[in-house]
């Protein structure tokens, strides 16, 4: 990804992650073999299922998570860790596996969403990054898979790269794509991942020129008559009446950023199709969410643009994931299923199995398998259980194919099948408890 030209991602981390590994490094724990485990203890409140997005993006950083000079300086500088340290870091690369749920796939809780195995060393300087990119990548698709529901067969388009930071607005778009989306507004987005790319004009470009007619006339000399005008910068109805004098019946679109959007879709259908332009197609914004949308569907409305709810996660921007260490090499060599006892942060010991059973075609139950590395390979399930896990990364080597434009429109068909897969229920707005319960059999 071009945002780690010009510095590694290596840095985008907690410092304490530096100060663990040094301090490994003197006790000789650093090279015990670890199996690290990413997985949320519970959805946002009254959400039926998540989206997993983000992995095609940590495999992208995991390609440049090294240190340059300069970065060994500041940590040397800081005091952040010792000489020693800094020689171990100077040749770091990633040599463990990584296997986890694919992008598009739905989780729930206790789903081991990403498995991460290595020494501790190597693995407990990914903690962060990997965290940042599940939690937020995953929460926009998340938000954009329950707008799409709502959209039923009208595309969604992101439009939120003015509400969030720069890079976050990259990542949304992304994961929105990977969430159901059909494209996105941001350029750089579109450049990296290859994504359509969409927009024409705001008000302002209207506002420019002396009058509506001369901005309507210009933007069609311009882009063509096959594009969408904005009618709703003055009078929706006289917009929309010179929008078709200047450009004919055969005008591509119109969209409507304020007010009731509902009726004034209808009216504006209604004018169109009495004017001639019956294909001309309607393109609502303003602040729309997953509600909206829904309240939306009997309107005549061809496309949505979805900005602030969008990149927030409608309001759910995190999925509260963590990343945990659940087994790990003893003094004699042997590997030990290791837990948290925290009051309400318990985890499950060892490595992950996961499966999804099903009952007349619909999900019915999560299952993980939790266990000692030969008891789960020992381990038979139900053949018509399906296995949930991909392997991602071998001993370092990344496996390519969950990476770039590909991976992505992969990941936004398998959401849609994924998501098909659950009772109907999954897709219901109201509050509710996850859509299929998640049971955990420790052998």
């Amino acid at each position: 990804m071009g945002a780690y030209t010009d510095y590694s991602p290596a840095l985008m981390t907690d410092m304490y992650e530096y100060t663990m590994l040094d301090a490994c490094l003197k006790d000789g724990t650093a090279d015990r073999q670890c199996v690290f485990e990413i997985f949320t203890r519970h959805l946002p409140e009254g959400r039926r299922y998540g989206v997993v997005a983000g992995v095609g993006r940590i495999l992208d950083a995991l390609e440049h998570f090294h240190l340059s000079d300069e970065d060994l300086k500041f940590l040397a500088d800081r005091h952040v860790v010792s000489p020693e340290t800094i020689k171990w870091l100077e040749n770091y690369h990633f040599s463990g596996s990584i296997r986890g749920y694919r992008e598009g796939e739905m989780f729930f809780p206790n789903s081991p969403i990403l498995q991460v195995e290595g020494t501790f060393g190597e693995c407990t300087l990914l903690e962060t990054l990997l965290l940042s990119m599940l939690n937020y990548d995953s929460a926009v698709a998340s938000a954009a898979s329950r707008m799409v529901s709502a959209a039923k067969d009208r595309p969604c388009m992101d439009m939120g790269g003015r509400r969030t930071n720069e890079w976050a607005a990259v990542a949304a778009a992304r994961a929105a794509v990977v969430g159901g989306f059909q494209g996105t507004a941001n350029l750089l987005a579109a450049q990296i991942y290859g994504l359509k790319a969409i927009g024409t004009a705001a008000h302002c470009f209207t506002l420019v020129h002396d009058d509506e007619r001369q901005a309507f006339a210009s933007q069609i000399a311009a882009l063509g008559e096959n594009t969408t005008l904005l009618v709703d910068t003055y009078n929706i109805e006289e917009a929309v009446k010179t929008a078709v004098e200047v450009a004919g019946p055969q005008l591509g679109g119109v969209r409507i950023d304020s007010g009731d959007l509902a009726s004034l879709a209808q009216r504006v259908r209604n004018q169109l199709d009495a004017l001639g332009a019956t294909n001309t197609t309607i393109t609502v914004t303003n602040d729309l969410d997953e509600y909206a949308l829904a309240a939306l569907q009997t309107a005549p409305v061809d496309s949505y643009g979805v900005g602030t709810m969008l990149v927030t996660g409608s309001g759910a921007p995190t999925c509260a994931m963590v990343y945990k260490l659940t087994e790990r090499e003893g003094a004699d060599g042997v590997m030990t299923p290791v837990a948290k006892k925290s009051k309400d942060k318990a985890t499950v010991p060892g490595r992950k199995l996961a499966f999804r059973s099903y009952e007349y075609g619909l999900a019915d139950c999560e299952h993980v398998i939790s266990g000692s590395e030969s008891k789960l390979a020992a381990y038979r399930s139900d053949p018509a259980w399906k296995n949930l896990l991909v392997d991602y990364v071998d001993h370092g080597q990344i496996d390519s194919r969950w990476q770039g434009h590909d991976a992505i429109m992969t990941a936004h068909e398998y959401r849609a099948k994924a998501l098909a897969e659950l009772p109907v229920t999954a897709q219901s707005l109201m509050k509710g408890e996850p859509v299929i319960p998640t049971q955990i059999t420790v052998l």
